[in-house]
């Protein structure tokens, strides 16, 4: 009967309502796209109604849909913090760890964390969505999402795990073909800049500037971190990025740090907070904020600047 496997075709439910497709949840789940439509259509006739509908291009919830996915979250997080409170009480990590942050932060500080919890709590599994957007971790039913910058007012509960202060930089290459005599607006606008393909000035070039870089002024832009690293590395341009991202190259000596007071300004600085929804978080997600923080450092392994007044506040 369905009623002895209800809580695992919800879990399916709430997965091909969070992905929009059959296929999305049968890539979450490891399972065939047919296996997941089976369960869709013996979850709709145990319900005695349409949950989804069904195009060839787009599937939607109904309204019926809508009701129970609501429900479904709440029940499939209950179970899920039963679980683990029974394994809280053994003193095991252990369960589905959902994590969204910034792809090129995700591959370099929260891969190895998880990589090393995995190895120390067998029964520990991770979904990592490394994702520019703005995840929201009620609708999408995870543990914690990892933002930078200012927070907008929400009933989401923040901890604060590291400042990110924004550095210019070159390659040695770069300068070694174009000198830079000096940072100021007029003679930066002289350069080649790199930028974020996306967005109104998501770099905050503006901030050094007075305005935004305009499209025929980039020499190099990409939505990718990781990317602009490799293209400012390579000698393409100048680049204002994250010191999560170049601080590491800046003190290897790899890349040129170029006008260290700016580093000095307020707007230049903000905050990396983890955001969770639920007010008493699991055990597998206070292990993995407490080594996420043991790894980055305190101060943060890839600063390059002395500590700014009233860094370390909780």
């Amino acid at each position: 009967m369905l009623t002895d496997r209800f809580a695992e075709y919800l879990g399916v439910f709430a997965d091909v309502a969070r992905e929009s497709s059959f296929s999305g949840a049968a890539r979450r789940r490891g399972i065939t796209p047919s296996s997941v439509a089976r369960q869709i259509d013996a979850l709709e006739a145990h319900l005695d109604t349409a949950l989804f509908l069904r195009s060839t291009r787009v599937l939607t919830l109904t309204e019926s849909g809508q009701a129970l996915l609501v429900r479904a979250r709440r029940v499939l997080d209950e179970l899920d913090d039963a679980q683990q409170e029974i394994g809280s009480m053994k003193g095991e990590v252990q369960g589905l760890l959902r994590i969204a942050c910034f792809p090129t932060f995700g591959r370099r500080y929260v891969i190895p964390v998880v990589a090393g919890l995995a190895a120390q709590h067998p029964a520990l599994r991770v979904e990592l969505d490394l994702t520019e957007r703005l995840a929201d971790p009620v609708a999408e039913r995870l543990d914690a999402v990892i933002r930078i910058g200012s927070l907008a007012d929400s009933t989401l509960i923040a901890t604060r795990i590291a400042r990110q202060t924004r550095l210019l930089c070159a390659s040695p290459a770069y300068l070694a073909r174009r000198r830079v005599d000096e940072c100021t607006p007029a003679h930066l606008r002289e350069h080649c800049l790199i930028d974020k393909l996306h967005g109104n000035d998501l770099l905050g070039w503006a901030d050094l500037l007075g305005q935004p870089i305009g499209s025929n002024q980039a020499v190099f832009r990409c939505d990718d971190f990781e990317a602009m690293f490799l293209a400012v590395s390579a000698g393409m341009g100048i680049a204002l990025l994250p010191d999560w991202v170049v601080g590491p190259a800046i003190k290897a000596g790899t890349l040129t740090h170029l006008a260290p007071e700016s580093c000095a300004l307020p707007k230049m600085c903000c905050d990396i907070h983890l955001l969770r929804a639920l007010a008493q978080p699991a055990v597998k997600l206070r292990t993995f904020v407490d080594a996420l923080k043991t790894y980055i450092g305190a101060p943060e392994s890839w600063s390059v600047t002395a500590d700014p007044p009233g860094h370390g506040a909780a």
